[in-house]
């Protein structure tokens, strides 16, 4: 007979978030955004945080503000570590476009 040690840590939760479970802050949004829109969450979307993720994004309202183009302050903290350890500036530009952020922070990590 042969013995296999097992691993602890594969006991625990996992730390993969396509197979963690969907959050209530989560379940309570996709229930606002339904009965906005009068919608049903799908099954499929309610099996974990990555779909309902993508079911949100799918179908929150758009936001009107004109702010709502701008870099999150997470996006720019990351991009201004970035530019430090790389010793490279950030494009004025891009802190007014949270896309053109996202591909400064792409192409300098």
């Amino acid at each position: 007979m042969s013995y296999h040690a097992r691993n602890p840590a594969m006991d625990g939760p996992s730390n993969d978030y396509h197979l963690l479970p969907v959050t209530d802050r989560q379940m309570r949004y996709a229930r606002a955004i339904a009965r906005q829109s009068a919608l049903e969450i799908p099954v499929e979307a309610q099996r974990d945080r990555k779909s309902m993720s993508a079911w949100i994004s799918a179908h929150k309202a758009a936001d009107p503000s004109p702010f709502a183009d701008y870099p999150s302050g997470k996006q720019v903290a990351f991009a201004e570590r970035i530019s430090r350890s790389r010793r490279r500036p950030i494009p004025s530009e891009c802190f007014r476009d949270k896309q053109m952020m996202s591909r400064w922070i792409d192409q300098n990590k």
